[in-house]
């Protein structure tokens, strides 16, 4: 069964990303075919990209990116639940990203994005690095508008048809998720030996 991340892409105070995520989380946990668990930045606080080697060599010389990388490892699929500022994901979410590379590859990601507009301009950008990173992104997203999601722009009150638009979103990383899994075992070794340095 495979284990997929729902990321909360913000960390910044009176952020709605945490009830965004845990709204998918509730979703998803009705579900029998895998596994979730919240990934919060906050938890993992990670400096502006610190480390001098490019992540492919996985020549990790900081703890806090070797322990990100035995976090991220963990997981089959990813759920990135992003918001929009300046028609932009947030920068913490961009670092934590860039912190690796092999440890998202052949792996499976949907997005859920919030804002004026769904954060759909961020989600946008977000399928760039995702390409490069060989993190497969799937067609269905879910856009959540201030204006029709949220009470007063602050309480996640998602209209009805968003529940079958997460339930959409899962059934496909779920399934990338599940048909990505050859190539992660075999790109498993490169990453093993290279984190254990």
């Amino acid at each position: 069964m495979v284990h997929i991340g729902i990321i909360i892409g913000s960390t910044r105070p009176g952020r709605r990303g945490a009830d965004v995520a845990h709204w998918v989380l509730d979703q998803a946990s009705k579900r029998h075919d895998a596994t979730f668990e919240i990934i919060d930045l906050v938890d993992h606080p990670l400096p502006h990209l610190d480390e001098a080697m490019p992540p492919r060599l996985v020549q990790y010389e900081r703890e806090h990116t070797r322990q990100w990388s035995a976090h991220i490892s963990r997981f089959d699929g990813f759920v990135i639940v992003t918001p929009e500022y300046n028609h932009a994901p947030p920068a913490v979410l961009k670092n934590a990203l860039d912190f690796l590379f092999h440890e998202w590859a052949n792996k499976a990601v949907g997005f859920v994005g919030y804002g004026a507009v769904g954060g759909a301009r961020a989600v946008e950008q977000l399928r760039l690095v995702a390409g490069e990173l060989q993190l497969a992104d799937v067609q269905a997203q879910v856009a959540l508008s201030l204006y029709t999601d949220f009470e007063a722009f602050a309480t996640l009150t998602p209209q009805p048809a968003q529940e079958a638009a997460v339930e959409t979103l899962l059934d496909q990383v779920v399934a990338w998720s599940e048909a990505l899994a050859p190539l992660r075992e075999a790109a498993r070794e490169p990453v093993a030996a290279g984190a254990s340095r």
